[in-house]
C-alpha cells in the first residue's frame, strides 16, 4: 500500500513533533536545575541524577528500542514510546520528591530511546524516493537542531513565569497530539 505525498508529509510532521519533544526535554531541563535543586532539596552531587537517570536509560535502551521496533512494528513502538515518555513527563511534572523525579526521568529516558530508535526507521519507510527522503531528513534534522535552542529559551521562560514543573508538563499536549 503506498501513501500519497500529503499523507507522507503529515506522517513526517508527527515524527518531527515526537523528536522535537525528545530534543526539547534534553535542553529544557538544564535551565531549570537550580529551581529543581532549591525546591526538592537536592545536593549539588545528587542533582546530577536528574540528568543522568535520563541519559543512562536513553543510551542503554536505544539499541533495544530499535530491535523491538523490528520485531513488533516501528509504528507500534513509536506510539508506545510516545505514551511512555508523555506519562513519565506527567510524573516528572507532578514530582514532589527527589526519588520520584529521578525514577520518572529514568522512565522518560526509556520512552525517548524507543521513539528515537524507531523514528528514523519510520521516516526511511515513508520516503522511498531519494529526493523525497533527502527532504524528509533535512526537515527532521532542522527540527532536531532547532529543538535544542527552543528548549533553552522555553525552559527559562517556563521556570521564570510559572515554575520548574511546567518544563515537563509542556510535553503533555505535544505527546497527546502526536499519539492521536
Amino acid at each position: 500500500m503506498t501513501m500519497d505525498s500529503r499523507s507522507r508529509w503529515l506522517a513526517l510532521v508527527v515524527l518531527c513533533l515526537g523528536d522535537l519533544m525528545i530534543v526539547l526535554d534534553v535542553t529544557i531541563v538544564g535551565v531549570a536545575l537550580p529551581s529543581i535543586r532549591e525546591d526538592l532539596g537536592f545536593s549539588e552531587a545528587s542533582l546530577a541524577w536528574v540528568v543522568n537517570a535520563y541519559l543512562i536509560t536513553f543510551g542503554g535502551f536505544l539499541l533495544l528500542g530499535g530491535r523491538l521496533g523490528d520485531l513488533f512494528g516501528h509504528r507500534r513502538l513509536f506510539l508506545i514510546g510516545i505514551a511512555v515518555f508523555t506519562l513519565a513527563s506527567a510524573a516528572c511534572g507532578l514530582a514532589t520528591s527527589q526519588e520520584m523525579l529521578i525514577v520518572a526521568r529514568a522512565v522518560q529516558g526509556f520512552g525517548a530511546a524507543v521513539v528515537s530508535a524507531v523514528a528514523l526507521s519510520l521516516m526511511m519507510t515513508l520516503s522511498t524516493e531519494p529526493t523525497e527522503r533527502a527532504k524528509a531528513m533535512g526537515v527532521f534534522g532542522f527540527v532536531a537542531a532547532g529543538g535544542g535552542s527552543i528548549g533553552v529559551l522555553l525552559g527559562g521562560i517556563l521556570t521564570d513565569v510559572l515554575n520548574w514543573h511546567w518544563i515537563f508538563l509542556v510535553n503533555l499536549p505535544i505527546g497527546i497530539a502526536v499519539f492521536t
